[in-house]
Order: C-alpha cells, then structure tokens, then sequence
C-alpha cells in the first residue's frame, strides 16, 4: 500500500525516485531548479525537459544520478488545454504517473502554475497510487511538496483529507462484490457515523423500505442475498446557513437483472457504486473538516441480481414518488433506486440545492467523454457552479441538454405514469435517465436547484476506481479547490 505524506517543503533524502512534474516553462524554473541533484545541473536537465514535444497527452524523461535519489522523472505536462478542460493539466497526471512503471519509494515535486492547483493535483497523484489489491503489496512512501510561483500553497491538512478521501472512494469502487456487498457498504457507512462526533446516521432496510414507500429501491435488490437499503448520514452544525443533499447510486453489483448482461459488459460492474462511494468519502472528508454547513447524505444500495424473486420486465412499481413505472427494463435500475432516494431526501430532509451522483447511463461516454461527467442541471446557476468547480477541481464536467418537455415523452406508457427505461435509445439517452429521476422530484413538489452528475466513465480508469465526484462535491460546498462559489 502507498502512502502518501504531503509537506510544505521538499524532502527527498530518503527516496529511490525523484519526480517533477509541471509544464516544461514551470520544470526550468529557478524554483525547480534548486530542487535537482548536482547531476542535472544546468544544461543536462535542459535537455531532459526539452528532449521532446509533450504532445496533448504530456511526455516522461528519466535520468540515473548515480546516487540516491537513484532516479529522477519528469513528467512534462501539455501545453494544450481547451476553455471545457482543467487548467491544473490534472488530467493528464494520472495517467503519466501510472504510465510511468515507477516503484519503490518517491518524492514528487508539482511545480504548479498557480498555488490554486495544489487541489486538482494532489487528488490526480493520489488517485494515481490505489489502495486496494485482493494480495499483500509492498508499502511504499510518496511525499508530496509544491512549488508555487505566485503564493505558498495554504491548507494543506485540507488537500490532504480530500486526497485521502478519493482515494478511499477509489478503494471502494475497486472492491469485489463478494468483499463490499450492501452489508459491507452499509457497514462503511455506519463505521463513519461512529467515528465522527456529530454525525447521524439512519439505516432502512428490507421490509423497512416499503413500510417507508422506497419500493424501487427495495424492487431492484429483492433477489440479492442481502437485503437493499437506504442510508442517510447527517451532519448539523450549530447555525448552519446553508444545507447540501448529496444522493449516490450504490448498486455494489449490477448483473443486468433479468435483462442480463452479455459476459463482457457484465464485468466491471462491482464499479456501479461509484456514486455511493464518492457520496460516502466526501460526506466524511466534509465532517472531518468541520464543514459550517448542513450535510445530508443519502446512499441507494442495492444489488441487481438474478433470482426467482428479480424485479420482472412487465412488473408496476409504485414509487416513494407517488408515480407508477412499469418495468421494461431491469438493467435500467439505477434510476429506480435514485427516483427514490433523492424524492426521499427531497421531502423528508428539504436541502436548499440537491446532488445526485451515480454511474447512470454507458451513454454518457458517448455525449461527453471518458474525461467529463454528463451533468443535468434546473438553472444555470447550478449548472455553472458545477462547471466551474469540476475544472478547478479536477473532477471536470460537461452538461446536458435541460428539457424535461423533450425527455419525459420517452418514458410514456399505456398502463402506469411511466416507463422506466426509453423507447428511443438514440435521443439522448443520458439527458432522459437524469429526467426520470427529475419526474420523481416533481412529484413530491421539488423545485430547488437539483444538478444530476452522470460519472459511468471518468469513475473508472484503466480498470481502477478513481474516486472522481469527491473533489467535486467538496469543492461546490466550499471545502475544495478555490473557485466562483455562491
């Protein structure tokens, strides 16, 4: 396992691999420049930043001193970075340190554009160096320092716990379904409620969610082995002003239901609870940091199996909305369980703007890429908030068209209020899973800012959980990287 330390100054006495990273005019800078061993300097760590061009993806150069550190990287970042990107190059980060076969002990140095960056990088390095493997792995130390042109880099004990809590939501994501079940992922849950003063915390399950009216939540797991469950963290500070709802998917696995998955889509799916987990490490980040504001957050856990109880193609469902959904499709099951949960803290908690994060639709991919999450947001002020913030974060965003008039028609059928899944599988797909969510907190008189976060892609990457959302939520509440907040 890794572990990473971040200092206020650079400290690499003690490590086999010295890595700078930044964009070529930041690696030859003064700053970085007395950072190097005696044997790159001057002319030779010039030609090793400038050996080549770093393209759009960033570039990776080595170097052996002959003495320790033994090796020293650059990882030279692009230049290219579109007005839709993070300016941070976060992006890019991740995949040069994972790209780059590095092992055993390291100090890495980002030399940033602006002390702002510190956020967006410390949470691309860390999600570079996973938590979890089904084997014993070598402990390793990774030291983190930043070189800031234009101010010291302040909060550090913030970036830390926000880096530590995307790689716990990476962690997670990257369990199997037979380590982190729903009774595994309810006990996370209840593990942190315990360890933070001031938090709550309120668990239903089985027969429990049906007394309380979440039948499509308690329809999508009532063939699992365990039961399904909503569970809701608190937390309430003394003279809050303002009150976050953060709703995650949690299906810890996703077999397609009766409308099983082919052999190779159903692999992977233990990352369908990658909204949950992003929900979950961020509610806990945000109390550990003493958030001022009020935080509810609600997780949807369930798992889509197969059995003689399945939720059936042509079975009605009637909502904690109110509204019936008639089942033609069981492997549309994260709205279900999302229609419920966010119409539930909707009405029973009543937060001033509403989150819903989940891997929704393999759509998304296609309308916004591998990179941005799909967002679908009722104003352009949460919309706004949310863009802003995924570029300073790190986590970037993209919307979607905001039609409910347009979507709603998809879901239409004879017998009940809706379908749950579209007739039309090429009109924006992703825009009409996030409304039928949207029909539900209608129904229960929702009309407060609501902004949908559709993260099937950028929450995984190269078969790892990357922990994506955490940054983004924390940076919207204002405990994130510094950005147009409210």
């Amino acid at each position: 396992m890794s572990r990473i330390h971040l200092l206020s100054t650079p400290d690499h006495t003690t490590s086999e691999t010295l890595v700078f990273l930044g964009r070529a005019s930041r690696l030859l800078a003064d700053d970085v420049r007395r950072e190097l061993p005696a044997s790159l300097a001057g002319r030779a760590w010039e030609d090793m930043v400038q050996r080549g061009e770093p393209g759009d993806t960033g570039r990776v150069a080595t170097s052996y001193t002959g003495a320790s550190p033994h090796k020293v990287v650059a990882l030279v970042l692009p230049e290219p970075c579109g007005r839709h990107n993070s300016p941070s190059r976060a992006w890019a980060i991740h995949p040069l340190l994972t790209g780059s076969g590095l092992k055993g002990s390291l100090t890495v140095i980002a030399a940033l554009d602006e002390a702002a960056h510190a956020f967006p990088v410390a949470l691309a390095i860390g999600r570079a160096f996973p938590t979890w493997a089904a084997s014993p792995r070598p402990e390793r130390e990774i030291k983190v320092s930043f070189l800031s042109p234009d101010r010291a880099v302040g909060n550090l004990e913030r970036i830390a716990l926000a880096t530590e809590a995307t790689r716990r939501a990476a962690d997670w994501t990257d369990r199997p379904p037979d380590r982190l079940n729903c009774d595994a992922l309810v006990a996370e849950a209840e593990s942190i409620a315990r360890s933070i003063p001031g938090v709550t915390i309120q668990v239903l399950r089985g027969e429990a969610l049906r007394a309380n009216g979440l039948n499509g939540l308690a329809a999508v797991g009532q063939a699992a082995a365990e039961a399904p469950a909503l569970v809701a963290l608190e937390w309430r500070p003394k003279n809050a002003t303002h009150h976050h709802g953060w709703v995650g998917k949690g299906i810890v696995y996703d077999t397609g239901g009766l409308a099983i998955k082919p052999r190779a889509s159903m692999a992977g799916m233990k990352t369908d609870m990658a909204g949950s987990a992003a929900v979950l490490a961020a509610f806990e980040a945000a109390a550990r940091l003493g958030s001022p504001d009020r935080i509810t957050a609600v997780l949807a856990i369930a798992e889509n199996a197969i059995g003689p109880g399945a939720l059936r193609p042509d079975d009605i469902v009637s909502m904690y909305s109110g509204r019936t959904v008639e089942i033609n499709n069981p492997d549309a099951e994260g709205r279900l369980v999302l229609g419920d949960a966010a119409a539930w803290l909707a009405r029973t908690r009543s937060p001033d703007e509403l989150w819903t994060l989940a891997t929704l639709t393999g759509a998304q991919a296609v309308s916004t890429g591998k990179r941005h999450a799909a967002i679908y947001a009722t104003d352009d002020e949460i919309e706004r908030r949310c863009v802003l913030a995924g570029r300073a974060s790190g986590d970037t965003t993209h919307p979607l068209p905001y039609c409910p008039e347009l979507w709603r028609r998809e879901f239409t059928s004879p017998i009940a209020d809706m379908k749950n899944s579209v007739k039309d599988r090429e009109n924006a797909q992703s825009a009409c899973a996030a409304q039928f969510i949207g029909n539900h907190l209608a129904a229960v008189g929702w009309s407060r800012p609501w902004c949908h976060v559709d993260l099937a892609a950028p929450a995984v990457s190269g078969g790892r959980g990357t922990g994506f959302g955490v940054g983004l939520l924390l940076t919207v509440a204002g405990l994130g990287a510094p950005f147009l907040a409210r």
